[in-house]
């Protein structure tokens, strides 16, 4: 288990909205939802429902304040960031999972607008640990040469599903330029435009979340 770093000591307890009491969660394969920019973890719970029931669904809530909302980490105007805070994100999330990790028969992640890039990230720092990645609307995050962020361990084999609109008027173009090369490089990708979306999720998206969920983690 790998504990999360001192300069996040000041974050709070995570909380956690699940799907199911804990009397029903051991041996059911585990979704996280990791929820966007000044949001909360109510916010994506409602996709529960709408996605396979074999899952247990846990919705994660940001650590950092944002106006009524949280955040994973800060933002700028024009949605530029700190890699160091995004790491110490990452690190809080990775924490609360590897303590429930044992539980369950996998762990997939589902990540809305800054959700996808905490996702992709906790991928991108632990590549055996997840069955599969789905980005909502959103980006991955660019690294550098940083050695915490293992690409070269990802050879192509994770599933991950990549939904946007390709008039979202959030998500710079910089950044689906950044996320396009890597997904196309380091995962199993199943890519879906839709149109009229703008920056969110639509009922036919979440039918091919679903759909992919289905193939790619309960039928492996």
């Amino acid at each position: 288990m790998t504990d999360a770093p001192s300069h996040s000591a000041a974050f709070p307890d995570p909380v956690v909205l699940w799907s199911r009491p804990e009397e029903a969660r051991a041996g059911r394969p585990l979704l996280v939802l990791l929820h966007g920019y000044g949001a909360n973890e109510q916010d994506l719970m409602s996709l529960a429902d709408l996605l396979p029931e074999e899952f247990v669904v846990a919705s994660v809530r940001a650590p950092l304040v944002s106006g009524p909302g949280f955040t994973w980490f800060p933002l700028t105007a024009s949605i530029e960031y700190s890699l160091d805070a995004v790491k110490d994100a990452a690190a809080y999330v990775q924490h609360w999972i590897d303590t429930v990790r044992d539980n369950h028969a996998s762990v997939t992640l589902l990540g809305f607008s800054m959700g996808m890039a905490m996702a992709t990230t906790l991928l991108r720092q632990r590549p055996d640990g997840y069955a599969a990645v789905v980005g909502l609307s959103g980006f991955a995050v660019d690294a550098g040469a940083d050695p915490s962020f293992r690409d070269a361990e990802l050879d192509g084999t994770v599933p991950m599903f990549w939904g946007r609109d390709q008039q979202d008027p959030v998500i710079t173009p910089d950044k689906i330029e950044f996320t396009m090369g890597w997904v196309r490089k380091h995962v199993k990708l199943t890519k879906v435009l839709y149109t009229g979306m703008w920056h969110g999720i639509n009922q036919q998206e979440i039918g091919h979340v679903g759909e992919f969920l289905t193939h790619e983690v309960l039928n492996k």
